[in-house]
């Protein structure tokens, strides 16, 4: 996201083709270019048992470049590749497919990569746009669909369960002028999709809603003072929340026709507010009531909710997202990063207060953790648990175990993965016994995938939510790299 705002327009020659190798295409983030037989693979558990109340499909996201990269590779530049484990009768079945996108289907028919990457100047004259959507992003199930989103905002893609076949562009009644950006969220008591997009031009925000039919409600646009850089929301009741982050492209140099990216440490950053009867009611300007905070940047929310006149906001906040910065504080342990974006986030709450218009905010962890995911049945009223990928002190961003934290009680407690071992976004996956309003908010089960860092070796990991214990380790026949974000998807949809 950073990079592709600091490269000015000028194609790329064959020339830059060679370059030295990045270390988002090697090792455990090494792409693979097999896919699976339709009818996948069966596992069998190595460790514990595959639970029988377990039914439903994990499916995860991530780069997986198909061709060899033109320039210097980011990692956010790969095709996206889908891996899915199928769950039905403690047996367990294995499925891979790339999200065949309009991108990567020209770049298949002309047998080479076609688009450069964030890290090499794009032309801004090509045909389809400067960067390929390449669908790698985040997973998002709605209207008895899986949509598979892209980061930048695009087109979402529809892919089918559970042959992971893409469909084609999701279509949602009327043009969205840039499509879906990754990490739009489905309520779970309206059906309603929640979504933003974004870009360089005005409106350099918009917000937006599409019905449980896939149709969309509304799409209202953000007054903001110029570009920024989004990533997230989360929603209310009542509320879309949306950000205008202390980081984003220097003005300055904007004006001078250059796109340099910048931590403003005296800007505040500001939460905004927007009614979701304005997007129901087709509003094309949203009202929104911003809350200023401490400057930070965000990846990932994890819940909101309304108490009282407040809104309370949980998320993963980073002080100091930038490589170079010479604000930075010196650390005695490693912090990841990704080309200039360092990742050192912190579990976090604020509170916005309705009466008053000021901010209240907690660091609730000094343990660094990102990917967070939570009982999406949770999503948008008072939560009480999270589940947190806990960041390795490593170059590149690994986790090496995951943390519970009860919000309510101020708790939390951690499981370290074996040695060797670093797993991915967790989904929760409700047990498949009795009617989902009177289970426990942590009553099911963490669904993720690990690798084995020194040989390749690949797992699925099944986790007791609530005893944060693993109950199976189940070897997958295929190496499958280090991704992104998850979906869990029950058998009964």
């Amino acid at each position: 996201m950073v990079a592709a705002m600091q490269r000015s327009s000028a194609p790329v020659s064959d020339a830059t083709r060679a370059t030295a190798r990045d270390p988002y295409l090697e090792g455990c983030y090494a792409p693979v270019q097999e896919e699976s037989p339709v009818e996948g693979y069966g596992l069998t558990a190595r460790v514990g048992a595959v639970p029988r109340d377990l039914s439903g499909t994990f499916v995860r996201n991530g780069s997986n470049p198909r061709f060899e990269p033109r320039g210097r590779y980011h990692w956010f530049d790969g095709d996206g590749m889908l891996h899915a484990i199928e769950f039905s009768g403690g047996a367990a079945r294995y499925r891979n497919r790339y999200v065949r996108t309009e991108g990567f289907m020209a770049e298949e028919a002309a047998g080479e990569a076609l688009w450069t990457g964030l890290l090499v100047r794009p032309d801004m004259k090509r045909p389809g746009g400067p960067y390929k959507n390449s669908g790698n992003t985040d997973l998002l199930w709605h209207g008895g669909q899986l949509l598979a989103l892209w980061w930048m905002s695009g087109a979402a893609y529809s892919i089918e369960l559970p042959s992971l076949q893409t469909r084609g562009v999701a279509e949602f009644g009327a043009a969205l002028p840039r499509g879906l950006a990754a990490h739009a969220k489905t309520d779970p008591r309206t059906g309603e999709l929640l979504f933003i997009d974004y870009g360089m031009r005005p409106p350099f925000l918009r917000v937006g809603a599409i019905s449980p039919e896939r149709a969309l409600l509304g799409h209202a646009a953000v007054e903001l003072p110029g570009p920024r850089l989004q990533h997230d929301l989360a929603f209310t009741e009542n509320y879309v929340l949306v950000f205008d982050l202390s980081m984003m492209a220097d003005p300055a140099q904007l004006r001078r026709g250059r796109q340099r990216i910048k931590m403003f440490r005296d800007v505040p950053t500001r939460i905004g507010l927007v009614p979701r009867t304005a997007l129901r009611e087709g509003q094309r300007e949203a009202p929104v009531r911003w809350f200023d905070a401490a400057p930070f940047y965000m990846y990932h929310a994890i819940n909101a909710y309304e108490d009282g006149d407040d809104v309370v906001l949980v998320g993963c906040r980073i002080a100091d997202p930038l490589v170079g910065d010479p604000d930075n504080p010196a650390r005695d342990f490693t912090v990841p990063a990704i080309a200039n974006l360092r990742l050192e986030p912190y579990l976090h709450r604020w509170r916005l207060r309705g009466a008053t218009g000021d901010v209240v905010e907690e660091r609730l962890d000094d343990v660094m953790g990102e990917f967070p995911r939570m009982n999406d049945r949770w999503l948008g009223r008072r939560s009480r648990y999270c589940y947190m990928p806990r960041v390795a002190p490593r170059e590149t961003l690994l986790f090496d175990g995951v943390i519970k934290y009860d919000l309510a009680r101020g708790t939390s407690r951690a499981l370290a993965y074996p040695e060797g071992w670093f797993g991915g976004e967790l989904t929760f996956a409700p047990r498949d016994h009795g009617a989902p309003e009177t289970q426990d908010e942590d009553d099911g089960y963490l669904v993720t995938i690990a690798v084995e860092a020194a040989t390749g070796a690949s797992e699925v990991l099944v986790l007791d939510a609530r005893a944060l214990e693993i109950v199976a380790r189940v070897p997958v026949p295929a190496r499958v790299p280090v991704g992104y974000h998850a979906e869990w998807v029950p058998a009964a949809r």
